[in-house]
C-alpha cells in the first residue's frame, strides 16, 4: 500500500476512535490529529510503558478503553507508597496497607500522565479545541491551538486554559502553556520513543504577568522575559509490550 495512503488511513482510524471529542473547530481538530499521528498514532490505543520521574517510578498502561496509571516511591525510612488511577477509580497504599484516597494525590497522578500522554489526551470528550493563529519561534512557524475544558469530565482544574504550539512542518508539539498553579510555558527539549509513543522532556518557564492570556506566553518567551524554573525529565524509559 502506498505510504501516503497508509498515513491517511492511520489518521482516519485515530480520528474515528476519538469521535466523542467536542469538535467545534475543524481546523484545530485537524492540526491536533496530525500531531497525534506524529507522536504515536494508533500506538496510543495499546501501550504499557514505565519510566522514572524525579523520585517516582511510573507505569502507564492503556488497552482499548481501559487504562491504569501507577506511581510509586520509597522514602528515606524505606516505606513504599503506591498510587494507582484507573477506570475503577483511585487507590493509595503505604507498604501494602490501603490509605484514604485523597483527591490531591489522584490529581497529581492524573496530571503526570496527562503531560506524558500529550497530544493524545487532547482527544478526551471534555476537551474543547480552538485555533487562535500562528507565530514564529526560533525560525519555525507554529499553529496555536487553545484548549478549554467542560466542567463535566474536565477535572478539578477544568477552568484552566491551555495553549499548544504545533510545528507546521513537523507537526510536533514543541511548546505548551497553562495558567493554573502559576503561569507556565514549556519548551520541548528532548524526545524519546517508547512503545511507539513519543515522550518529551521540557524546560519549564514561569511567566510573571498573571493577567496575560496563555496564548500570548510565546511573546514573553521570545522577548527573553520568561524565567526558567526547572526541567521536566523522564529517564529509564521501557516498553513492556
Amino acid at each position: 500500500m502506498h505510504a501516503k495512503l497508509v498515513s491517511i488511513l492511520g489518521l482516519f482510524l485515530i480520528t474515528f476512535s476519538c469521535i466523542s471529542q467536542n469538535v467545534e473547530d475543524p481546523k484545530a481538530a485537524q492540526i491536533i490529529q496530525q500531531c497525534i499521528e506524529v507522536h504515536g498514532g494508533r500506538n496510543y490505543r495499546n501501550f504499557d510503558v514505565s519510566f522514572d520521574f524525579r523520585a517516582f517510578q511510573v507505569q502507564l498502561k492503556q488497552k482499548g478503553g481501559k487504562f491504569q496509571y501507577e506511581r510509586s516511591t520509597k522514602d528515606t525510612l524505606g516505606n513504599t507508597t503506591v498510587d494507582i488511577l484507573s477506570n475503577e477509580g483511585f487507590s493509595r497504599s503505604i507498604n501494602g496497607k490501603a490509605q484514604k484516597p485523597e483527591e490531591k494525590y489522584k490529581e497529581s497522578v492524573n496530571a503526570l500522565a496527562y503531560f506524558v500522554l500529550l497530544p493524545f489526551k487532547l482527544t478526551e470528550p471534555a476537551v474543547n479545541l480552538k485555533y487562535v493563529g500562528e507565530n514564529t519561534i526560533d525560525k519555525q512557524t507554529y499553529d496555536k491551538v487553545e484548549v478549554t475544558f467542560d466542567a463535566e469530565g474536565g477535572g478539578s482544574d477544568h477552568v484552566d486554559v491551555y495553549c499548544y504550539w504545533i510545528n507546521q512542518t513537523t507537526h510536533t508539539m514543541d511548546y505548551l502553556s497553562y495558567s493554573t498553579g502559576g503561569p507556565r510555558f514549556r519548551k520541548a527539549i528532548k524526545r524519546a520513543t517508547v512503545g511507539g509513543i513519543v515522550v518529551q522532556d521540557y524546560e519549564n518557564y514561569e511567566i510573571k504577568d498573571t493577567k496575560l492570556a496563555t496564548r500570548d506566553y510565546d511573546e514573553v518567551f521570545k522577548a527573553g522575559k520568561a524565567v526558567l524554573l526547572s526541567k521536566i525529565e523522564h529517564t529509564n524509559l521501557v516498553s513492556h509490550k
